[in-house]
C-alpha cells in the first residue's frame, strides 16, 4: 500500500512538472504589429524588467508609431533551466513525503537522519522551509539579469555588457542614430560588381 502511494505521488509530481515545464517555447510580449523596423527586447522577466519593458514600449510606440516592438524572456543556459526544473519536481516530491509521513531512507536501507525526524515532527514548518528555499534557488537559476535590445537584429544595447539599463534618453538617442544611419545607407546607390 505504501509503495502504491509513493508511486502515485511520484506520477502526480512528474505529470504536474511536465504540464508546467518550459518546452522550449518562449512567450512573446508583442506590443504592436504594424510597421517595418523591429525593435526587440530580450529581458529577464524574473528580475522584474517586464514593467520597464512595458514603459519603454509605451513611450517608444508614441514617439515612433512605425516601429514594431516585441519582447521575450531571455532564457538562462540550459544547465540552469534543468537544475530549476529538477528542483521544482524534487521540492514537490519532498513536500509530499513529509506530509504523508513516509521515510524514504528505509527504502534505501539507510539510517534516518535527524533532520528528517525533525521534519516529521514539524511538518508545516518543514514544508514551508523546503518550499521557500527551493523557490529561492530556482529563481537564482532562472535569473539572467538581461535587458538586451536589438533593432532589426542589430544589437543596440546590452545590459549584460554595460551593467545597467539604458535611460529613456539614451535609448531614444541610439534609435535616432540607428534610423539615420539606416536611412543614409538606403539612399546610397547600389554598385554592381
Amino acid at each position: 500500500m505504501e509503495t502504491r502511494c509513493l508511486c502515485l505521488l511520484l506520477v502526480c509530481v512528474l505529470s504536474l512538472n511536465h504540464a508546467t515545464a518550459d518546452s522550449g517555447s518562449v512567450k512573446k510580449m508583442k506590443m504592436q504589429y504594424t510597421g517595418m523596423p523591429l525593435l526587440k527586447f530580450q529581458i529577464c522577466v524574473s528580475c522584474g524588467y517586464r514593467r520597464v519593458f512595458e514603459e519603454y514600449s509605451r513611450v517608444l510606440t508614441q514617439r515612433y508609431p512605425d516601429i514594431r516592438i516585441e519582447g521575450e524572456n531571455f532564457l538562462p543556459q540550459p544547465i540552469y533551466r534543468h537544475i530549476a526544473s529538477f528542483l521544482s519536481v524534487f521540492k514537490l516530491a519532498l513536500i509530499g513525503l513529509i506530509i504523508l509521513g513516509k521515510d524514504p531512507f528505509t527504502f534505501f536501507h539507510m539510517e534516518t537522519p535527524g533532520i528528517w525526524l525533525w521534519a516529521q515532527e514539524n511538518k508545516i514548518y518543514a514544508c514551508m522551509m523546503v518550499f521557500f528555499l527551493s523557490n529561492m534557488i530556482e529563481n537564482q537559476c532562472m535569473s539572467t539579469g538581461a535587458f538586451e535590445i536589438t533593432l532589426n537584429d542589430v544589437p543596440v544595447w546590452s545590459k549584460l555588457q554595460s551593467g545597467h539599463l539604458p535611460s529613456m534618453q539614451q535609448l531614444v538617442q541610439i534609435l535616432e542614430n540607428e534610423m539615420k544611419l539606416s536611412a543614409h545607407m538606403d539612399s546610397l546607390p547600389h554598385r554592381r560588381a
